[in-house]
């Protein structure tokens, strides 16, 4: 009995052991089933589509006959295009070479009209002819050829006449400079006097050379340059200003109001330097030149 008990009761365990184990396989092969749909629910294509596969197959067949007879139809146009041009050739010499029979038939027929019956009177007279010809040419580019080496003989020495103007200017103006830099009146001379033998028309030159000759005390010396300067340009104001100031270092008070009317009717701005000028200071007094600066004498 006991023994039977003891059966039982492992039996019982046995059979437990294997529902738990069914149980629990059950279990996972639902949750593989469930993974699983969820897989194939988040699917966006089909795994195999054999229509698809198919249609790609198709094509690329197609494709292939379709390339392969392309290709032949191109190598059959490229055979008939040189066939075609082989037999425009051979039309196109068989043609010149029955042209130039008929040119040879015909210019020996003019020549028979024309009295020519030897080659070598041919060739004199082609000969001569074809000369004439080229001498013709010849002088005709000749004619061309010359006014183009004076065309550009003339732009040469225009260009040359250009450089040494700007050389010749640029020397003045640096001249120009140095004589604004110099403080001595001798040295201002010099400067001048170089610009001068640069250019020796220059007024602007004379003048200042004027004023320089006036600070050494010399003004007859600039009376001198500035009739120069006026025989140049007879309208310089300045000229006519430095006559003005040598004529009042001379005590020639009239001829340099004068002068300075002169000046006044040419620039007017020379007005606000007559006060200031001590070499105007001797005409201080003087109606005529108050009048001049604006001012009227007191009456008497």
């Amino acid at each position: 009995m006991r023994r039977l008990i003891i059966a039982g009761a492992m039996l019982f365990l046995t059979l437990a052991n294997i529902a738990g184990a069914q149980e629990a396989a059950d279990t996972d092969s639902t949750v593989q089933q469930q993974q699983a749909e969820n897989h194939v629910e988040q699917l966006q294509e089909p795994l195999y589509n054999p229509f698809v596969e198919r249609y790609v197959l198709d094509e690329l067949k197609q494709l292939r006959t379709d390339m392969a007879n392309q290709r032949v139809e191109i190598l059959q146009q490229i055979v008939d295009r040189h066939v075609e041009s082989v037999d425009k050739g051979v039309t196109y010499a068989t043609n010149t070479i029955t042209y130039f029979f008929y040119l040879i038939a015909g210019v020996s027929s003019i020549l028979v009209l024309v009295g020519w019956t030897s080659i070598r009177e041919i060739k004199e007279r082609m000969g001569t002819l074809a000369d004439e010809e080229v001498r013709k040419l010849v002088e005709i580019y000749e004619g061309r050829l010359q006014g183009i080496e004076k065309q550009l003989t003339q732009k040469t020495q225009h260009i040359e006449s250009n450089r040494e103007e700007i050389e010749r200017t640029q020397e003045i103006h640096s001249l120009w400079l140095r004589a604004a830099q110099e403080t001595a009146p001798a040295n201002k001379i010099a400067v001048y006097d170089h610009i001068l033998t640069i250019k020796p028309g220059d007024c602007e030159a004379l003048t200042y050379k004027a004023d320089a000759v006036l600070e050494l005390g010399e003004p007859q010396w600039a009376v001198n340059l500035c009739q120069q300067a006026l025989a140049i340009d007879s309208d310089n104001a300045h000229a006519f200003y430095q006559l003005a100031c040598a004529h009042t270092a001379l005590s020639h008070y009239d001829e340099a109001i004068h002068y300075l009317q002169q000046t006044l009717s040419r620039v007017e701005s020379y007005r606000d330097q007559l006060a200031e000028d001590a070499a105007l200071q001797p005409l201080a007094d003087f109606p005529a030149f108050k009048e001049l600066l604006g001012q009227r004498a007191p009456e008497q």
